[in-house]
């Protein structure tokens, strides 16, 4: 038989499903396939992850900014000393540890000093919990931007093969150039199956750890403040301390 008319009938019986188009689809186009595979399901695995951490993040956020202003420091200095998963409690924490260790030990520094100290230490904690907040962001990015390319080169060598057995068989009958070309495509497609997800929820998941940063920034102005009124009583009441010893020593 010719062997035209071999190739002929091998296309025309060619699997058109998915697992089909991919079981026929060159060794290159192959791992191109496997490839945006792979990063979709990472993709996806960063995707629940992140959104199920920012739920939790802002669900422990709001019961401690309500304990904070309902409780006394103390009880929730004890009750949120480990926490997880609560970056506002962990700025909090590390403002107590400041206090403790600066106006509490030296009660002479100024008061601007404390207050810089303090919103310095707080700030670097809360840059810590961002970091966290966004690590593995870059590869939602990077899927959501080259995955479309990789499957766009995928397709362009499975057209350029297609091209060449089309050639080879000498027919450009329909039931010849679509196998190949269907196989080509499907690259493409799984690269904006991997793309699509990536930057719709790379998108969304940026805007969440914006409004906790907001969030965290204005915890941290507002815990500044409570420290400020906190230093400016213990200086009042020291001064009222200093008038009665020297009233007594005039008696």
């Amino acid at each position: 038989m010719d062997e035209s008319i071999l190739l002929n009938e091998k296309l025309y019986e060619t699997d058109l499903s998915l697992m089909g188009l991919f079981i026929e689809a060159d060794i290159v186009v192959k791992i191109v396939m496997l490839g945006l595979m792979v990063a979709s399901i990472i993709s996806w695995a960063i995707i629940i992850e992140k959104l199920v951490v920012i739920k939790t993040v802002n669900r422990n956020a709001i019961k401690f900014y309500r304990d904070f202003w309902s409780s006394n420091i103390n009880d929730i200095d004890a009750t949120y000393r480990n926490p997880r998963n609560n970056p506002m409690a962990k700025i909090f924490n590390a403002g107590i540890k400041e206090w403790n260790t600066t106006f509490k030990i030296n009660k002479n520094m100024s008061i601007e000093g404390v207050k810089g100290r303090i919103e310095k230490t707080m700030n670097v904690q809360m840059n810590i919990e961002l970091d966290k907040l966004e690590k593995k962001l870059l590869f939602l990015a990077s899927v959501g931007s080259t995955a479309p390319f990789i499957g766009l080169f995928g397709t362009v060598y499975g057209i350029m093969n297609s091209f060449s057995a089309i050639a080879a068989s000498k027919s450009t009958n329909l039931t010849v150039v679509a196998p190949g070309i269907a196989e080509a495509l499907f690259a493409t497609a799984i690269g904006l199956f991997a793309a699509i997800p990536a930057v719709m929820f790379y998108n969304k998941i940026s805007s969440d750890i914006s409004r906790v940063t907001s969030n965290l920034e204005n915890f941290s102005d507002e815990f500044i403040n409570y420290f400020s009124r906190q230093i400016d009583a213990q200086m009042v009441e020291g001064d009222m301390e200093d008038q009665f010893d020297e009233n007594d020593n005039n008696f």
